[in-house]
């Protein structure tokens, strides 16, 4: 479309595996891979086909100093998968959204597809007030909220969740799964003990009847244990909203059943991919 930016030619000759292994070698947590390549694909917007990950504009002027992403953190991560790119010829934003596979192959122990042939945009091509507009306010699937506004952050989510084209159980996996993954801008909603581990765990806790909540900010949540009266755990409004909205608890409930996690790993690799390869429209 005229109004979409421009991407070089993209390269898709080069030896998958053996990337994957120099990424599973760099030293860099799970956390770091997968919300790398989170911030980097969700930008993408369903409504105009802007934004996403190909091009790896993450590393470019605006967007690699947006608050969302964590600007200290994501320049140590590309300095590693960039160092990778070069090796190997295959393109950053190839080796972003395959350092974030990894990550999930490794949490979960599943194979998750991958397609090569992205391009890297330049900054020449990169117009930065053009892509201020995609800066996020809000991402409810990374616990983020820039600042309070009239409309409430899990309808801010919902938000964040049409522009990428998802359904209501693909976000409501998603959301699950990256907190398992211990991706939260701060520590409300990680509930898991099994650190490093794509499990169901974030629903289950969420669930428990066991502990009382109260409100200790505008969104901000404590969990108090009605026995002990431990405090035990803190969320967001983006997570409790997966309890006490009728709907969206009817699909936690079916993530948070112990049979039920073969499933939910299969979902959230399915709702990873639709993400990740949201502006491929090359293969869509």
């Amino acid at each position: 479309l005229i109004w979409q930016d421009p991407i070089p030619a993209r390269n898709s000759n080069y030896d998958v595996d053996a990337v994957k292994t120099k990424i599973a070698d760099s030293g860099l947590s799970i956390q770091e891979m997968v919300e790398t390549a989170w911030a980097s694909a969700s930008t993408f917007r369903h409504t105009d086909m802007r934004g996403g990950a190909n091009g790896a504009r993450i590393r470019l002027e605006p967007q690699k100093n947006w608050e969302v992403n964590k600007p200290n953190q994501l320049s140590k991560i590309l300095n590693t998968l960039e160092s990778i790119a070069s090796e190997t010829r295959a393109s950053v934003a190839d080796v972003i959204v395959l350092a974030g596979n990894v990550g999930i192959e490794k949490a979960s122990g599943k194979s998750v597809p991958f397609t090569p042939g992205r391009g890297d945009a330049t900054q020449e091509h990169t117009d930065v007030e053009s892509f201020a507009v995609l800066e996020p306010e809000a991402d409810g699937f990374r616990n983020y909220l820039k600042k309070n506004f009239t409309v409430t952050p899990e309808e801010l989510m919902l938000d964040r969740a049409h522009l990428l084209g998802l359904t209501a159980p693909e976000m409501t996996v998603l959301v699950g799964g990256m907190r398992a993954l211990g991706i939260s801008s701060n520590d409300r909603g990680i509930f898991s003990e099994n650190k490093g581990k794509l499990t169901n765990d974030f629903f289950k806790t969420l669930l428990d009847m066991s502990v009382k909540w109260e409100a200790t900010g505008s969104n901000s949540y404590q969990a108090t244990d009605r026995q002990s009266g431990e405090k035990v755990r803190r969320a967001s409004r983006t997570d409790l909203v997966f309890g006490s909205n009728s709907q969206l608890r009817a699909l936690a409930e079916v993530y948070a059943q112990s049979d039920n996690h073969e499933k939910f790993v299969t979902d959230f690799i399915s709702a990873w991919n639709k993400v990740m390869n949201a502006d491929r429209f090359d293969i869509n």
